[in-house]
């Protein structure tokens, strides 16, 4: 068996050394125990990457909890994947006793840590998926009440028509059109071909 490493994350607000003592409980020496404590939603993990440095196959790693991996299921899921399959050490969760990757694997391989993986990636679809059905719901109620997404569009000069028929007549370049309405002149063609379309619509 390898050497055996803790890992736990708190916020500002927490009691650092309740994780500590939780950790140490589990036998592992205090130069090994890893802890970040960092504001909600930051994304720098330094002491977590400091880890990852030193664990090596057949390592052993405690975590104060599975959540500890990510903020959502999907870096939760890839930060498993990546210690029980590329780094190849076995993870054991405090919050859930079942997920030790070390039950079972004489006979069944790293079946724990597919199963986990499995279903890690089974959660993430899946929460993806309501997210997306979410977001498309709230879209469709928006646009129901008359909300506009994207960018508003441009307004043309009062002169617009003035400036369409010079141009029409070559009197003036497309480029010196388009400085003239204050667009650009993708915006401006477009709005000529709408023109276009609507003049014959009537």
């Amino acid at each position: 068996m390898g050497r055996i490493y803790a890992y736990g994350r708190t916020s500002p607000d927490d009691n650092e050394e309740e994780i500590r003592c939780l950790l140490a409980e589990m036998q592992v020496a205090e130069e090994d125990i890893y802890i970040d404590n960092v504001p909600k939603n930051h994304r720098i993990f330094p002491r977590y990457t400091k880890l990852l440095k030193k664990l090596e196959s057949g390592d052993l790693l405690y975590l104060s909890s599975l959540s500890v991996l990510g903020d959502s299921y999907a870096e939760v899921k890839e930060q498993w994947r990546y210690l029980t399959r590329e780094k190849r050490v076995d993870v054991i969760a405090l919050d859930l006793p079942q997920v030790d990757t070390r039950r079972g694997k004489s006979q069944y391989g790293l079946l724990v840590a597919d199963v986990v993986y499995s279903l890690l990636d089974y959660v993430a679809d899946s929460d993806n998926n309501v997210r997306r059905s979410r977001q498309r719901e709230g879209i469709a109620e928006a646009r129901q009440k008359g909300i506009k997404f994207g960018r508003p569009a441009k307004q043309m000069p009062d002169n617009f028509t003035q400036i369409y028929n010079q141009w029409v007549s070559k009197e003036i370049t497309g480029t010196e059109a388009a400085r003239l309405c204050g667009v650009s002149r993708t915006v401006f063609y477009k709005k000529v071909k709408e023109m276009r379309g609507n003049l014959e619509q009537s």
